[in-house]
């Protein structure tokens, strides 16, 4: 499973850019990669981990903007497609399941 957060948020004054940054590092403590500038993602191993992740953005959620969150599965990540300047791109690699044995 994946998880998405997209967001939106306002910048124009210092304390909104202040907030809009401590929203981004916290993400990326929390394990996910920048995408695009306002779109972060993160592997997850299983829906119950997923929910975990999802409820640590939704309390760290900046008072003003805007924030999506998906959830979506690897079959679901596997049929993106990605574009260049109009020409198709790679996509990212998705992570390699941790195996014991």
């Amino acid at each position: 499973m994946w998880i998405l957060v997209l967001f939106d948020l306002p910048t124009r004054k210092k304390k909104q850019r202040k907030r809009a940054t401590q929203f981004r590092k916290i993400l990326l403590e929390d394990g996910f990669d920048m995408m695009q500038y306002s779109v972060y993602l993160r592997p997850c191993p299983s829906e119950e981990n997923t929910d975990v992740h999802f409820e640590r953005v939704k309390r760290a959620l900046p008072p003003e903007g805007h924030v999506r969150i998906f959830k979506i599965t690897d079959k679901q990540f596997e049929r993106m497609h990605c574009f260049r300047s109009g020409e198709v791109s790679d996509l990212e690699v998705m992570p390699e399941q941790l195996g014991l044995f």
